[in-house]
């Protein structure tokens, strides 16, 4: 006995994919996710590869790999994908000792984290 079959959550025009460890924190990731919601893919990555933030490398990569679901694994046309969701979540947190002065310590804590990128193909008009 194996486990029941999970109905697609997305529709049939869509592809998602998904990084759950970003090492940066969610407000700063959500910044560049804004930047790419609702636009066209070729126009995102655009937008992505001239971006001045270190974390636009990683979500451009996380696009990418969306785009490469819906082309191989949905069969969609790549010219008519478009930038549907860009959801920013937080992921853990690492917690680390900073030496202080007087032998006191105090914490750094270190965010994560995770973004899902969903592309949707534009109906025909």
């Amino acid at each position: 006995m194996s486990k029941q079959a999970r109905p697609r959550d997305l529709a049939e025009n869509e592809a998602a994919a998904v990084a759950t460890t970003l090492r940066v924190g969610a407000i700063k990731l959500n910044l560049v996710a804004q930047q790419i919601r609702g636009l066209d893919v070729n126009r995102a990555v655009a937008e992505l590869s001239f971006s001045p933030r270190r974390i636009a490398k990683d979500v451009k990569k996380v696009l990418q790999s969306a785009i490469a679901n819906a082309e191989n694994n949905h069969q969609l046309d790549v010219d008519r994908l478009y930038v549907a969701e860009a959801t920013v979540g937080r992921a853990m947190v690492m917690k680390r000792m900073h030496a202080r002065a007087r032998g006191r310590g105090s914490r750094i804590e270190k965010p994560f984290s995770r973004l899902r990128v969903v592309v949707r193909e534009r109906e025909e008009q």
